[in-house]
């Protein structure tokens, strides 16, 4: 696929611990295939992963149960 094939838009973008960023990015292909971009950035090191919406929001749950769990609220 070319460039022509796919509309990237930008969501979000996180700058996290220890220098490293992360940037999410709508791809929407032409073929009706809808993707989201993560695109991890350390140092000059990039790494771009395509998921699809399930894993996406299998990938979001794992990481809010983390969040919720190690969050010092979650003894209260």
């Amino acid at each position: 696929m070319t460039d022509d094939d796919v509309t990237l838009t930008k969501l979000a973008e996180h700058v996290l611990p220890f220098g490293r960023r992360v940037r999410l990015v709508n791809a929407d292909y032409q073929n009706g295939l809808h993707m989201l971009r993560l695109i991890w950035r350390e140092g000059k090191r990039i790494t771009q992963v395509e998921i699809d919406p399930e894993a996406a929001a299998t990938l979001g749950t794992d990481i809010l149960a983390w969040a919720q769990d190690k969050s010092p609220q979650a003894g209260q």
